[in-house]
């Protein structure tokens, strides 16, 4: 399949470069019926003894700007994946000036890249004087999306309301719309929900770079599924019903850890599933998700979940105004009967 295939004319003012307020004020497009909601309709689009599946990974301050220890030259790292307690995958820049060996100073850490980058991407050793979390927290900012040209006056609008795993470079953003309001009215309409984790890296939002969309490298993200989550989804088929992910990230954790009769089973360990049209879903029934760019592996899960319909959700958006990606608005799929596992 040709890359070109997941494109679609974005225009920039569709870009949300802000988040609203209150969260569920955002909007959410039906697409099973393509009718327009506010976010906090949400427990009236599902079915009591519906599961709703949450990512609980908090976004870490995972961007580092320092100096080289030799010539004092700007350094930028995105810190993508922990691989140890102090060896780690980052995105770096400028790259094209960075070899292994060289020294960073991020205030107190110090930071030398094992490898030379590779697409931008090197190992990064921290040291420091204690935990080197703690001072990743001290030291660094949370990142936004490059698209994003507007700084926040909170950085808690980039987490979610349940986010308590730290973990991730990026926000699991279907979770953003969440409210206290929008969780309370889930529970009075029956609606269950559970939790699990992925921490959220470069994997998620490398953009295809590749003609043929097989040949994308997808990259590794780690992923926890707890045993109260492995029970949640089997109690949600003994009563009939549906298990909604929240999100792409939680669309791959689960899928990962399927097991027979569209249940999961509890584990922890690395993804790199590649979710593309003609994939099977095992146990996905429907999912919460934003309007993704173009050309992302994020589109090409949304069109393998609910087939050709991503088309016609993605133009009637554009169409009626939707905001698109981390701080826009949501849509509600319904899997495409064809990709369910038979």
């Amino acid at each position: 399949m040709l890359t070109a295939e997941l494109d679609y004319s974005l225009p920039s003012e569709s870009v949300a470069q802000s988040p609203i307020e209150p969260r569920h004020a955002s909007r959410l497009l039906d697409t099973r019926s393509f009718t327009d909601h506010k976010f906090s309709d949400l427990p009236d689009l599902l079915r009591a003894d519906d599961l709703l599946v949450l990512n609980r990974t908090r976004v870490r301050a995972a961007r580092l700007v320092g100096r080289k220890s030799l010539t004092g030259g700007r350094v930028e790292a995105l810190l993508a994946r922990r691989l140890s307690p102090d060896r780690w995958e980052a995105l770096v820049r400028p790259a094209r000036r960075l070899r292994a060996g060289v020294v960073v100073e991020f205030g107190p850490l110090q930071g030398e890249l094992v490898s030379s980058p590779v697409d931008g991407v090197a190992e990064l050793v921290l040291r420091g004087p204690g935990d080197v979390e703690e001072l990743v927290e001290k030291t660094g900012q949370v990142p936004l999306p490059p698209y994003i040209n507007r700084s926040l006056q909170d950085a808690e609008r980039y987490q979610t309301v349940f986010a308590s795993r730290l973990g991730s470079a990026a926000a699991p953003t279907a979770g953003l719309h969440f409210t206290p309001v929008v969780l309370d009215g889930l529970r009075r309409r029956g609606v269950r929900t559970t939790e699990i984790d992925l921490e959220v890296g470069w994997a998620t939002f490398r953009p295809i770079g590749v003609e043929r969309l097989e040949e994308h490298p997808m990259g590794v993200e780690r992923f926890r599924i707890p045993e109260e989550a492995e029970e949640a989804v089997r109690e949600c088929r003994e009563r009939g019903g549906r298990v909604v992910a929240v999100g792409t990230t939680v669309v791959r954790t689960l899928e990962t850890a399927a097991a027979s009769d569209r249940l999961v089973t509890a584990q922890e360990g690395d993804t790199d599933l590649y979710l593309t049209p003609g994939c099977r879903f095992r146990v996905v029934d429907l999912l919460i998700t934003n309007f993704h760019a173009p050309r992302s592996s994020l589109v090409a899960l949304v069109w393998a979940f609910m087939g050709e319909r991503w088309r016609e959700a993605y133009r009637i958006a554009l169409a009626r105004g939707y905001r698109f990606l981390s701080f826009g608005d949501a849509m509600l799929a319904e899997r495409d009967p064809a990709m369910a596992q038979p």
